[in-house]
């Protein structure tokens, strides 16, 4: 954490440097978003949480900016009953602060420890002051900004996120093919319930449902066995550069290391977090306007969200045993993956589905071959890494799985084939809603 806090203090410092000239507002985005990302770090926000946060912290933004600029689609025309909120009455606004501003009062009052984003919203209104911003412009530009995050908070709560802390204690099913609390924590099931989350763009939660799963078998022939067989090669037999491809994809939000009788835990960022981040290094590297880049990182917030929806809906459903389980059971007890086994279910594999249907959307959007560089995991001392495409990036997260040995591969194939027909849905959705490509 102190190399984390380090990063972030420099980071912050760097993002809000006094420059020599005035810069365009388009430059404190990627920060803002990156500070929501911070708080998610630090409140160990589980993956499919993490996509609803930036989902919402997004929709205000993109609903202020797509009053002022005709080619971006206002989310009413592209989520379930959104509510319009009248601004005729505003007057004396810039609507680039309202939105700028806007993702950071979401997330102030969204996110478990959204106070910590006070001072980064301290911190914006100055750099705006001393950018030519007057001070009128400003405070009426926070008032709109309020003004609109009362209403996303509004819808957010009818998503019913709320009803889940109402639900039973979640017991995994009784059974030797079923889901178990994996080592080295043994942490409960994460999100049991996610399938109630009101979807954004989805028709409901199983609208894409998997092909089912292999059927667990101990006998030593059947299929599931050679799948398990192929986690346990793989997993005693990678290369330096498939270690170094699952340690990028990790993204646990809490990993867990032993040292004798001591537990050390180590936060990270969240598979949609680190899509996030792609979004964001993408639409910087296109010099992308304002607007746009507000819109690009909506709909890939709002796609992630989906994604888990869909994809945590299969995973109780099926509710299949990890790898590790099995392969401790029936073939090695001291075998351990590479990677620490995530608390829930297997099938679908979650970073299969959710950075398939990103990728898709990003391909629509930028282009199928917008090569890129993407420095996510610098923050935790991993290498940078470059793709030629959204696409390939997503092929190694899913593949990653495999090699992290947390994961069977019918879960990472068919994972990817629903995130791919989640993806392509959407892009059918925003292209009927009037998005059309950027590149």
């Amino acid at each position: 954490m102190t190399r984390l806090l380090l990063f972030w203090l420099l980071f912050s410092s760097l993002a809000h440097a006094e420059p020599r000239t005035p810069r365009p507002i388009d430059a404190h985005l990627q920060p803002a978003v990156f500070a929501l990302t911070m708080v998610m770090i630090h409140d160990v926000a589980n993956p499919p949480a993490a996509s609803r946060f930036y989902t919402y912290c997004l929709l205000g933004a993109h609903d202020i900016v797509a009053r002022h600029q005709k080619k971006i689609p206002s989310p009413s025309r592209l989520i379930h009953d959104f509510p319009l909120v009248s601004l005729d009455t505003k007057t004396g606004y810039d609507y680039q602060v309202a939105a700028l501003y806007c993702i950071l009062e979401t997330g102030r009052q969204l996110l478990p420890s959204g106070y910590m984003l006070e001072e980064e919203q301290k911190k914006l209104l100055e750099s705006l002051l001393k950018e030519g911003y007057s001070q009128a412009v400003i405070d009426q530009s926070v008032l709109v900004a309020q003004t609109v995050t009362k209403r996303v908070l509004t819808y957010a709560v009818a998503d019913n996120y709320r009803i889940l802390s109402t639900k039973s204690r979640y017991r995994p099913l009784k059974g030797d093919g079923y889901w178990f609390p994996t080592p080295p924590g043994y942490i409960e099931a994460i999100e049991p319930n996610w399938r109630i989350i009101r979807p954004m763009m989805l028709d409901s939660c199983s609208q894409f449902k998997p092909a089912p799963p292999v059927v667990f078998s101990q006998d030593t022939s059947s299929a599931f066995f050679a799948l398990t067989r192929e986690v346990y090669a793989v997993g005693n037999n990678l290369t330096d550069e498939q270690r170094a491809i699952a340690a990028y994809w990790d993204c646990n939000p809490f990993a867990i290391n032993t040292s004798g009788h001591m537990m050390i835990g180590f936060k990270k960022i969240s598979p949609g977090g680190h899509w996030m981040n792609i979004a964001s290094l993408a639409s910087s590297q296109a010099k992308l306007p304002f607007e746009q880049a507000i819109m690009v990182q909506s709909l890939v917030a709002m796609t992630l969200m989906d994604s888990f929806i869909s994809c945590w809906d299969e995973k109780y459903r099926s509710n299949r045993i990890r790898p590790e389980t099995v392969i401790n059971r029936y073939i090695s007890p001291r075998w351990q993956p590479l990677l620490q086994t995530p608390p829930f279910p297997e099938y679908t594999s979650g970073h299969s589905v959710i950075s398939t249907a990103a990728a898709e959307v990003l391909t629509y959007l930028m282009g199928e071959n917008f090569a890129f560089t993407d420095n996510t995991e610098i923050i935790f001392d991993l290498p940078e890494r470059s793709f030629t495409s959204f696409k390939q990036a997503a092929e190694e997260a899913a593949i990653s799985r495999l090699y992290g040995g947390i994961h069977y591969r019918d879960a990472i194939v068919n994972g990817q084939t629903q995130g791919r027909i989640i993806g392509q849905f959407i892009r059918q959705r925003i292209k009927q809603a009037g998005v059309t490509p950027i590149h």
